[in-house]
């Protein structure tokens, strides 16, 4: 079934997401702002308009995919609000009931926050009542935008409203790949973050074996690559993703702790390894403390309310530990 829809903003992303929908058959207009990027398009043969106008249109899905670059530690959402203002004040302006989905990279809690004060407050409407509201963050790289909005390896999905939930997996599911959907947009803005920050972290990790790498002359490639194919933690995606849960065991704590003393006597920094150790370190202590915590009710329960001695069996069963460390590696 054909979809009414509006890109708002076209750059890279939302020439790409606009791009698949026309070709998937839907109707698509591209909203930009900027000239020579309204000219670009029209001379493609798109449907490229400055402005939104919401007046006499059939019930549409309009994509949020404005820029949200970064102004130092922060996200700049000036341009983003920008177009979300414009966006709620042509729903005001409509008898039919939208759908605004958030395809833009914006920080957790930003669909329910920034975006849904701006639309209902420029709208006069409630989100979920006068227009519906969803978040679905783009994987899009930029050297294969068109590509990889065709052939998703990953789609999310998130809503409070499950109508419009459903509907955009009626719309989104077509293209293939993996579907997850979420009651709470801030974990599909969560899970986008989390992506480009992982992958980030990885390259880093392994900038910083380079660097060590180089000290002592051996070529590293043929090491990474290997690791790539040993390390549980690139083979099993399951691998280190429970969070609250520290590595322990003796294998992790001995290498991370331990090779930091061995760069130091190359004389090489590696700020990220002491980062990690750190932070396992602080989690470490956290977990202990809920141990010692639970270990002090448990006793308490025991005693009874006058010191009466009382037999309980742990949650898990007979002998049950809170056994919360990630260990599943080599000595």
């Amino acid at each position: 079934m054909k979809t009414r829809i509006f890109i708002i903003g076209s750059g890279v992303v939302g020439a790409a997401t606009g791009e698949g929908f026309l070709k998937a058959g839907h109707e698509v207009t591209f909203i930009d702002v900027a000239p020579a990027r309204i000219a670009e398009l029209a001379a493609r043969g798109f449907d490229v308009r400055s402005k939104i106008d919401l007046s006499g249109e059939p019930e549409s899905l309009l994509f949020l995919t404005l820029p949200t670059p970064n102004d130092g530690h922060r996200y700049d959402l000036s341009a983003f609000e920008a177009g979300t203002t414009a966006v709620g004040k042509a729903l005001a302006g409509s008898a039919t009931r939208h759908t605004v989905v958030v395809r833009s990279t914006v920080p957790p809690g930003t669909t329910e926050g920034l975006v849904k004060n701006t639309l209902e407050r420029h709208s006069g409407m409630t989100a979920n009542e006068g227009f519906g509201l969803a978040s679905n963050p783009e994987f899009l790289r930029a050297v294969s935008a068109a590509e990889d909005f065709a052939h998703p390896w990953m789609t999310v999905i998130a809503g409070r409203d499950p109508q419009t939930v459903e509907r955009l997996r009626d719309l989104l599911s077509p293209f293939g790949g993996e579907l997850r959907t979420f009651d709470d947009p801030a974990q599909a803005e969560f899970i986008k973050a989390a992506h480009n920050i992982f992958n980030a972290t990885k390259i880093s990790f392994w900038n910083e074996m380079w660097l060590v790498a180089q000290k002592m002359g051996v070529d590293l490639d043929p090491i990474a690559a290997t690791v790539a194919r040993s390390a549980e933690g690139s083979i099993n995606p399951e691998y280190g993703i429970r969070g609250g849960a520290p590595y322990g065991g003796v294998c992790l704590p001995k290498d991370t702790q331990g090779f930091l003393g061995f760069a130091d006597t190359i004389d090489v920094d590696m700020p990220l390894l002491t980062a990690v150790v750190e932070t396992n370190d602080r989690l470490a202590a956290i977990v202990n403390h809920e141990v010692e915590a639970a270990a002090h009710a448990a006793a308490d329960q025991l005693r009874g309310p006058a010191g009466e001695a009382r037999v309980v069996v742990p949650a898990g069963g007979a002998g049950a530990v809170d056994d919360r460390s990630q260990e599943h590696e080599s000595a």
